[in-house]
């Protein structure tokens, strides 16, 4: 079964009682992060609990130490997910607003614990359903704890120190998913310092949806992801954004392409640049 996988906004509909389902809603905004929590309350799809990207779904920020959204204590999340209900083999359909990063960092948080079979992203999220005609409720249902367990797998997570060190091999593919500007170091809305890690290469998580938000075809993400590789093995390639979260989109579609799940630098840019000895580059 492929790790990664997409259900649509009518196939959700049609399998919305099934016993086996959790279904997570991951709304957040960067810059209204109460933003999440007060939509789920609005309305959601029936049956969905909510993941909240900085109280669930990232650990404790240490100013100066970690990045903006540092992984989370594996047991915490594994704790919180157990208690919303989900067990080791439930089927798992998550959604944000629509462009997945959220969503997909909650897929690649369930991965790293070992969760990879039957978890799904809502293709084209809460903006699908709505097109779809279907409806949602502010009713938020009860759960019985769930079995969930999980153990991390150190393989996926890169440090910045292990990526440092290879910098300057010519195997490495270091995609930053981040927008061209903020790439080149034009502007940084987010972080003191502007720039990219250098050997970098810009691959706008947004590149991976078509003009109707939803996920491009197969074909399409794997052409996209060999342009990028060029001769350099997909065995080397390396995941990074601003704080780990869209990273996990452009992790997620290279699975979809049929490419084998990369490791993710956690850290991403607001990590790296913590350490003023750690190189910077602007421009492309």
């Amino acid at each position: 079964m492929p790790i990664a996988q997409l259900i649509t906004a009518q196939q959700l509909h049609d399998r919305l009682h099934n016993p086996d389902i959790r279904i997570f809603d991951c709304r957040f905004a960067l810059d209204d992060t109460g933003y999440g929590k007060r939509s789920f309350a609005q309305g959601h799809i029936e049956g969905a609990q909510f993941l909240d990207l900085e109280d669930d779904l990232s650990g404790e920020i240490k100013t100066g130490i970690t990045g903006r959204h540092p992984l989370p204590q594996p047991g915490k999340l594994i704790a919180r997910l157990a208690e919303l209900g989900l067990d080791n083999h439930s089927e798992v359909i998550l959604y944000d607003d629509g462009p997945g990063a959220y969503a997909a960092r909650a897929w690649w948080l369930l991965a790293w614990l070992g969760k990879r079979e039957a978890v799904y992203l809502l293709d084209g999220g809460l903006k699908a359903w709505h097109e779809a005609g279907l409806p949602i409720t502010d009713e938020t249902q009860s759960v019985s704890p769930g079995t969930f367990s999980g153990q991390p797998d150190t393989a996926m997570v890169l440090t910045a120190e292990q990526l440092q060190a290879r910098l300057n091999t010519p195997e490495l593919t270091l995609l930053d998913a981040r927008a061209l500007p903020r790439f080149k170091g034009e502007v940084e809305p987010l972080d003191p310092v502007a720039g990219h890690i250098p050997g970098a290469q810009c691959a706008v998580f947004t590149d991976n949806l078509g003009s109707d938000g939803r996920f491009l075809p197969e074909t399409q993400l794997r052409q996209r992801f060999s342009d990028l590789l060029g001769q350099r093995s997909a065995e080397q390639l390396v995941a990074y954004c601003g704080s780990g979260v869209t990273a996990c989109h452009n992790l997620f579609s290279l699975c979809l392409a049929g490419y084998p799940l990369a490791p993710l630098y956690a850290g991403s840019w607001s990590e790296w640049i913590t350490d003023q000895q750690r190189p910077v580059a602007t421009g492309d």
